[in-house]
């Protein structure tokens, strides 16, 4: 790649990691969202505007970065960007809330074939706002720092659209619509996904969980969204990670053989396990909880957790799922610490 390990950038780091090459000491990031109090303040730039100003988004994701260190910009700050491109409506939240969901558009099965992803959908409000913000954070990180941006999955759309007990009903009695809908998120995806890497995304990150053991029976998973996974990996050229909160252990190998980059898993998912699992498909990404461990544990604590994490084999370390906004600096700091520690204790 046309560097040594003693001149290496966060970015080159951070693309070798995923890429699973080899590194001088792995990197440490979150590619879930990384939005907290402390930097709100800190940087001028708060909830609930920094999910809908360019300029506030990509100030207070950079924080995460300069502030505390994480190894990587990571836009936006929540999950409603595409579904409210898609005619899902939301309340805005408030400083240490996100935006959570009010209505969708299919309340039964025929409103199903009234759904569509719109030809203009890039330049709808919510998704130009983080186009705008990683062109912003681009420009001010330069080329050393990577960015990573989030989107939800074919999955979580589908969920989003039809609402908890649709999704939940449709998925055993109507399979076609069900499908239609996992396919309208796909189709959406690629679209968001390809304009992401065209403002200056280093890796997406599909954001799933309603594809996990949690909500969806494995076999599910495997017959109708893995080939989804598939379509998509196979049709975006850039870096892409895939993240399903909860215990994903049944699903993992399906996981792996899905195309991603990387697997970012919570610390329900044993990463000496994962390793066996998964080997050298994609690189492991995680998997410190953010409420049990960053938010409630002292920084020896985390480091102590962290180091472990290392221990077992992670390829890229940081939080398995968002951060609790009300999470410290201090608490943060303490992933980067832990890494520079276990390498200066262990050569």
């Amino acid at each position: 790649m046309g560097y040594t390990m003693e001149n290496i950038t966060q970015r080159e780091r951070f693309i070798s990691a995923l890429k699973k090459e080899a590194v001088d000491k792995i990197p440490v990031c979150a590619v879930t969202q990384t939005g907290i109090v402390d930097l709100m303040e800190l940087s001028g730039a708060g909830w609930p505007e920094a999910n809908y100003d360019p300029e506030k988004m990509a100030t207070l994701a950079i924080a995460a970065n300069e502030l505390a260190g994480l190894e990587a910009v990571r836009v936006p700050f929540c999950t409603s960007v595409l579904a409210e491109s898609l005619g899902c409506s939301f309340d805005k939240g408030s400083f240490d809330t996100q935006p959570y969901q009010l209505d969708f558009p299919c309340k039964t099965k025929d409103d199903v074939k009234n759904i569509s992803v719109p030809d203009d959908i890039i330049e709808k409000p919510r998704i130009k706002t983080v186009l705008e913000a990683a062109r912003i954070v681009r420009e001010r990180v330069g080329d050393k720092t990577p960015i990573i941006a989030g989107l939800i999955g074919s999955a979580a759309t589908a969920f989003y659209l039809s609402g908890a007990t649709n999704y939940l009903m449709w998925c055993i009695t109507d399979e076609e619509k069900f499908k239609s809908l996992l396919q309208i998120g796909t189709e959406a995806c690629l679209k968001y996904a390809s304009a992401l890497y065209g403002h200056g995304v280093d890796a997406i990150v599909i954001i799933d969980s309603e594809a996990g053991p949690d909500i969806l029976p494995p076999s599910l998973f495997e017959s109708m969204v893995l080939p989804e996974y598939h379509s998509i990996t196979s049709q975006l050229n850039g870096l892409k990670i895939l993240h399903i909160c909860g215990d994903t252990s049944d699903i993992l190998d399906h996981m792996a053989s899905s195309g991603f980059n990387g697997l970012s898993i919570e610390e329900k998912v044993d990463i000496r396990y994962a390793k066996q699992i998964i080997g050298q498909r994609s690189a492991i990404i995680g998997n410190i909880s953010p409420s049990a461990t960053l938010l409630d544990k002292s920084p020896d604590i985390i480091k102590k957790e962290a180091k472990q994490c290392i221990e077992d084999g992670v390829d890229i370390i940081a939080p398995g799922c968002g951060l609790a906004p009300h999470t410290s600096l201090d608490q943060l700091k303490s992933l980067v610490y832990a890494r520079d520690e276990y390498y200066q204790e262990n050569g």
